[in-house]
């Protein structure tokens, strides 16, 4: 009987999946840190291993180091489950000697299944008697009991998450922000595992980003300031109307969107696409605020990002400009200012703006609030 070795720390999409596995005939076995995955590949032996990346103890990088560099696991199939948004370390783990690499959010049983028969072949002890339909049926009934388990949960999950807020919005020192960054780091990064199985895509992809903000927060502690504890705040706060609007069953892709980026510096322009295309959000961006202006009049966008300081038209100006649109009167607007210009809320509102974000800011945390408005407008319902 083949060997599976699942290295997990979320107990439910740990069980989800050995569950499967078992089924089909393999032999599961589960462990829930870096540490202890690694000295159970020594003694388990393991014909394959599936890996989440971020794990207590040890990473799931260093844990795929450390295997690679012991001869008799050099080839050993490693499945790795990272999250969609930690594009960096989903590289490291190629690197490093990863076999394939799997989104969490896209990583059904099913497709895990799929994977296993690719790598190692399929189970031995039920081949046989395996239906010839695949089980699709089965998967279907399983996802869709799952979705209503999380759904019910959702009410507990989000005082959860807000009680973990209001602890980090209250902590006083640097080590007890880490301490409450963790913690609200582990129930994001369930939420996010969790609603990828049920199908739920918008809340996966926002937990997702929240859940790789929070770890860039917890590892880098020099970028929390004002602005990143905003953000995590406002996303937070964002989840009461997700679990209200982003449960249906329906909500299975992300929804389309179209993004103006409005800065007189390329290098800016360049670096906020990015963070957006990361989130598979498109956009178009343009250095000049009156060509945007332009643009503004002829086309339909979901979200604006504005520069404040720009030759010829500041920001404030553009934004009072646009509200002026039949189409854009109620666009989100995000500004972009420094950081020791992020108190001046006062003016970004009275110009129309409904959001803004401290420059230099990280990528993710760009990506956080670009899904916040798009995703408020997109679900929102019709008038």
């Amino acid at each position: 009987m083949k060997k599976i070795l699942i290295i997990e720390d979320d107990q439910i999409i740990a069980n989800v999946y050995r569950n499967k596995l078992v089924v089909e005939g393999y032999l599961a076995e589960i462990t829930s840190d870096g540490e202890a995955g690694l000295k159970m590949v020594r003694t388990f032996q393991p014909d394959a291993i599936v890996l989440d990346l971020m794990l207590p103890k040890m990473s799931g990088v260093e844990v795929i180091k450390q295997i690679r560099s012991e001869p008799e696991f050099f080839e050993l199939p490693i499945i790795v489950l990272s999250n969609t948004y930690s594009t960096n370390l989903m590289q490291d783990a190629w690197k490093a000697g990863a076999t394939k690499c799997v989104s969490k959010i896209n990583c059904s049983p099913k497709i895990l299944l799929e994977l296993m028969r690719n790598v190692i072949g399929g189970g031995e002890a039920i081949s046989h008697a395996r239906p010839k339909t695949g089980g699709g049926g089965a998967d279907a009934e399983f996802q869709a009991e799952f979705r209503k388990t999380f759904i019910a949960g959702l009410p507990a999950t989000l005082t959860a998450l807000r009680t973990a807020l209001q602890s980090l919005v209250k902590a006083d020192t640097e080590a007890a922000r880490l301490e409450h960054i963790h913690e609200l780091y582990s129930r994001i990064n369930a939420v996010s595992s969790n609603a990828g199985l049920a199908g739920l895509v918008p809340i996966a992809h926002m937990a997702a980003a929240l859940e790789a903000l929070l770890k860039e927060l917890n590892e880098k502690p020099k970028n929390i300031n004002a602005s990143t504890l905003r953000t995590v705040a406002t996303a937070v706060d964002f989840f009461d109307f997700l679990f209200d609007h982003g449960a249906g069953p329906e909500k299975r892709e992300l929804p389309p969107a179209s993004i103006l980026v409005v800065d007189d510096e390329a290098l800016a322009c360049r670096t906020i696409t990015y963070a957006l295309k990361k989130a598979k959000l498109q956009s178009v961006s343009v250095e000049d605020p009156n060509a945007a202006f332009k643009l503004l009049s002829e086309n339909q966008y979901d979200l604006v990002f504005l520069d404040v300081d720009m030759p010829g038209m500041t920001g404030y100006e553009l934004c009072n400009k646009l509200r002026s649109l039949p189409m854009h009167k109620k666009t989100p607007v995000v500004f972009c200012t420094r950081l020791d210009d992020f108190n001046s809320r006062t003016k970004s509102t009275m110009a129309g703006g409904n959001d803004f974000i401290a420059k230099p800011f990280l990528y993710i945390e760009l990506t956080v609030k670009a899904l916040i408005h798009v995703l408020r407008g997109k679900l929102q319902p019709a008038k």
